[in-house]
């Protein structure tokens, strides 16, 4: 076949199967994929994560300030200990009394405190927190996934147009806009959505049904409205909480221990100390 006819076929051919001509027709042609068993559902949903990635800003899956766990250059390790463990973060924007972010303090910089001879009044809060990387809001998703993975940094601090800080990205928060949400070994599993702390104290995955939540704490919440027991909290909040906020319904205290800026994840519950009197 001469050069010319082979060019004179791709033609007929391009027109016959035209080729994608933006994001909505190539999604199309992926679905009809999908569709005759060429793609499986799993990589259907990663290839169209990954295209919406592209598309997204920092500001879109940032962790806005009101809900991150800071600490102050001057709090003393007794202090801000209690915030550390509780939170099971591993890294904590350090601010100083400018309310300007200083470093950042890795979780694990404290363990050598464990064998050290040195008093928790000789720690210097400036001595082992690490340079903060600052990224805009409006810094597209995949170019901070390129750069969390080329300068091998697994957070960075969020400023507004101002220089302020705004709020805080991981990479998982990029990772879990493509494959889906990342559960680590914090997270409560979905057949274990109460844990029992002791002491009356509960570990309740926002996501628990009503009725089920209704049959393991002894509670009589309705589920006209609602179907999860994190509903029935963010409607009486009257808007999305932040992280340790409190809310007391029918004698229980709730308090938000992991949220997002799209959802609440998980709750810390507790009969309401007005209730533990009766």
């Amino acid at each position: 076949m001469s050069e010319k006819t082979r060019g004179l076929m791709a033609r007929i051919q391009k027109a016959i199967n035209p080729e994608p001509q933006d994001r909505d027709e190539l999604l199309d042609v992926l679905r009809e994929a999908h569709g005759d068993n060429l793609l499986n559902a799993e990589v259907l949903s990663i290839i169209e994560g990954a295209l919406q990635v592209s598309e997204m800003q920092v500001r879109d899956v940032m962790i806005p300030r009101a809900q991150v766990v800071e600490i102050n250059a001057h709090e003393a390790i007794d202090e801000f200990m209690p915030r550390v463990v509780e939170s099971a973060h591993s890294r904590f924007p350090v601010i100083n009394d400018s309310d300007d972010v200083v470093g950042v303090l890795l979780a694990k910089d404290l363990l050598p405190l464990l064998i050290s001879d040195r008093s928790n009044e000789d720690f210097q809060l400036k001595e082992v927190a690490r340079p903060a990387r600052f990224v805009p809001e409006s810094k597209r998703l995949d170019t901070l996934l390129r750069e969390f993975r080329d300068q091998r940094f697994h957070m960075a601090l969020v400023v507004d147009e101002f220089g302020d800080f705004a709020g805080l990205v991981t990479i998982e928060d990029v990772l879990e806009q493509i494959v889906g949400d990342i559960e680590d070994e914090h997270d409560i599993d979905e057949e274990d959505s109460v844990r029992d702390l002791g002491d009356g104290i509960f570990m309740v995955k926002a996501t628990l049904a009503i009725e089920d939540f209704n049959e393991k704490m002894g509670t009589d919440f309705g589920d006209d409205d609602f179907d999860t027991i994190g509903g029935i909290v963010v409607h009486a909040f009257g808007h999305l909480p932040a992280i340790d906020e409190k809310i007391t319904l029918a004698g229980w205290e709730f308090e938000v221990t992991n949220a997002d800026n799209r959802r609440v994840h998980l709750l810390r519950v507790a009969k309401a100390v007005e209730a533990l009197a009766q």
